[in-house]
């Protein structure tokens, strides 16, 4: 049976069809043991206890949070600065640019940074285990009674 989807390519993500030596979830540490359930919603609930999910989303949560409350508090001091202290952003930095055009362009420089580290961080720290974590959803659901 031939799969057309991009993310099929197994060697890349190190997975393979047959599990070590009978280990559950093909032998990875904390992978979601394969067992064979009755529902949809009993695998994604197996699937959300498992260890390796856990530590997926706790990986996404150690960097979402933290730089969400670190973009809004930019975000209200450039709004409270600008109606708090409009002498301090009409201020001249450089010929007609002024303090509150530094700060707009750092929001937008801001935005880009912040969305090149969020890519960056999911790439190294969360792809591969969502991949795996995907992997064995898919062979749950493969032996899933219908109703």
């Amino acid at each position: 049976m031939a799969v057309d989807g991009p993310w099929y390519e197994a060697t890349a993500s190190g997975w393979s069809g047959e599990t070590a030596a009978g280990a559950p979830g093909g032998g990875r540490p904390g992978a979601v043991p394969r067992q064979r359930v009755h529902s949809a919603a009993e695998i994604y609930l197996e699937v959300q206890r498992s260890p390796a999910f856990q530590e997926v989303r706790r990986r996404y949560r150690r960097f979402v949070f933290p730089a969400t409350l670190a973009f809004l508090l930019w975000y209200l001091a450039y709004v409270v600065a600008a109606t708090a202290a409009p002498e301090l952003m009409a201020r001249p930095v450089a010929g007609a640019v002024n303090v509150a055009m530094v700060a707009g362009l750092g929001q937008f420089l801001t935005t880009f940074l912040l969305t090149w580290a969020y890519a960056r961080h999911a790439r190294l720290r969360r792809d591969r285990a969502a991949l795996e974590l995907r992997w064995d959803t898919q062979e749950m659901t493969r032996g899933m009674v219908q109703p």
